[in-house]
């Protein structure tokens, strides 16, 4: 095999292996050598000579072996796994796949709310129950919606919920960026972001300053009617906080793909709640993931040989 272009190393996401993602790499550069390394043995000897890899990780003794490597391509948003230090010494720069669960991720959001809204769960037990028997709605239309977290997926959620004529709020790091919300809190402004949002997403990374972020004085602050949607991760809620919140009406309900502790456990008092929708961490799961990720990548080897700056550079 001729060196490398691009190096795949063995990876899994969502049911699909890498060589999906050299299937998409190679349709994107028909005109450079896209190789996919199998074993351990493989990774070793390839990595060897390859301008770039891609993948979820690569470790420090791997990347000793990489002579030649200018860049890595992390598959996932988040590097805090990576050898940073030994990266950045090496000059290898770092990317990663922000914005590539902005589709999928906001059409989860848009449908928890929906699903909400219309009482779908309430709808799938009388179903099952064969019990005809009419109930009390709501709409998302000409809501309030705070998002907390305004990156790549806060930012395609407010899009999408654009049709929906609804009042936006957003809450981030920098609020004097401003941002596509009506209005933007930081972080210290959490409680008054929040307080008038009939839905309350989170779509901001697990930190010092978001851990426990939605505890039971925030669920105080919230409306009687409010739904939080939870796509970002489990401990930024305080579950026992909103375990007692549901159960006593101190919200209206919530929609969560991430929970704490995760796996939810069988006997958790969050399954046996009628106000409460869950997903196994699935909000993220999409069969475009490779490909968003071969359009980065593409984009950015091109990068490479002009020394543009790269997409999604963090390195």
């Amino acid at each position: 095999m001729a060196d490398p272009d691009v190096l795949v190393l063995r990876q899994t996401i969502h049911g699909s292996d890498a060589s999906d993602l050299v299937a998409s790499l190679r349709e994107r550069l028909p005109d450079r050598e896209i190789a996919l390394a199998r074993t351990p043995a493989e990774e070793r000897e390839l990595i060897e000579t390859a301008r770039v890899a891609v993948g979820l990780e690569i470790d420090e003794e791997l990347l000793a072996a990489a002579e030649e490597l200018e860049l890595f391509a992390c598959v996932f948003a988040g590097t805090g796994h990576l050898p940073r230090d030994a990266l950045a010494d090496r000059g290898v720069a770092v990317t990663n796949a922000s914005g590539v669960h902005g589709p999928n991720i906001a059409e989860h959001v848009l449908g928890s709310m929906i699903t909400h809204a219309r009482q779908w769960p309430r709808a799938h037990r009388q179903k099952a129950d064969r019990e005809w028997r009419t109930y009390e709605t709501t709409e998302v239309y000409g809501s309030t919606v705070a998002v907390v977290g305004l990156g790549a997926i806060g930012q395609a959620i407010l899009d999408r919920l654009e049709p929906f004529d609804v009042d936006t709020v957003g809450v981030r790091y920098s609020p004097e960026k401003g941002g596509p919300a009506d209005a933007v809190y930081g972080f210290d402004e959490f409680h008054e972001a929040v307080a008038d949002a009939e839905y309350v997403v989170l779509a901001c990374p697990l930190t010092e300053t978001t851990r426990g972020l939605v505890d039971a004085d925030a669920l105080k602050t919230m409306r009687a009617d409010a739904v939080l949607v939870n796509i970002a991760r489990g401990p930024i809620v305080d579950t026992d906080a909103l375990v007692s919140s549901l159960r006593n009406s101190r919200i209206r309900g919530a929609a969560l793909d991430v929970t704490d502790p995760e796996p939810l456990p069988e006997d958790h008092p969050l399954w046996g709640l009628g106000n409460v929708t869950i997903t196994p961490h699935n909000a993220g799961h999409t069969p475009h993931y490779y490909d968003r990720v071969a359009d980065i990548l593409a984009g950015n080897f091109d990068r490479l040989d002009s020394a543009e700056e790269l997409e999604n550079r963090v390195i």
